[in-house]
């Protein structure tokens, strides 16, 4: 996916509510112009940041949810 341009330094971000109190494996995302940027907790304003549209993340967390991507042991 292309960078969008977007300036997300204005953007609040949200830790995920998995990540727990260790601090360690976190990440958070944030969301502007139909977009939702995904970045390493650990680095905050450091980190690269994912870019995904809102509707594909939508459908991703859906689909998480659903379990469609767990897999047999």
């Amino acid at each position: 996916m292309a960078n969008s341009g977007m300036n997300w330094t204005q953007v609040e971000f949200t830790k995920s509510s998995y990540s727990g109190s260790d601090q360690g494996n976190c990440v958070e995302f944030g969301t502007a112009a139909g977009l939702v940027g995904i970045r390493d907790s650990k680095l905050a304003e450091a980190s690269p940041i994912l870019e995904v549209e809102a509707t594909a993340f939508r459908a991703f967390i859906t689909d998480l949810k659903a379990g469609t991507f767990d897999q047999s042991a």
